[in-house]
């Protein structure tokens, strides 16, 4: 898992490189088939927006949050994913969970 961090009108400092990193762990323990993930954190004038795509086989996901605070919005983008990789996995699993079963015609 490769782990790409922008950030626009903000300096990426390594304790806010680190709690991303940190925070990302959680998505790999419910997902391991994660190729890449690209996390872009920007200031605008009174809000801070994290936002970030994960690309994994066969699907790319992508969750934003705005707060007051840039460890507020990196926790609630971090819910946002993981709610959206469990249900991912969950359908991935269910595909051919069982084979359908046909009912006669009489």
């Amino acid at each position: 898992m490769q782990i790409n961090l922008t950030g626009k009108n903000i300096q990426i400092t390594d304790p806010l490189r680190a709690y991303v990193t940190g925070k990302f762990e959680r998505i790999t323990r419910h997902f391991e088939d994660v190729i890449d993930i690209h996390v872009v954190l920007d200031v605008e004038k009174f809000k801070q927006h994290a936002e970030a795509t994960i690309k994994t086989r066969g699907k790319a996901i992508f969750a934003d949050a705005k707060q007051r605070d840039m460890y507020a919005a990196i926790d609630l983008l971090i819910d946002k994913l993981d709610r959206q990789i469990i249900k991912h996995k969950e359908k991935i699993q269910d595909h051919h969970a069982l084979p359908s079963k046909a009912i006669p015609i009489e």
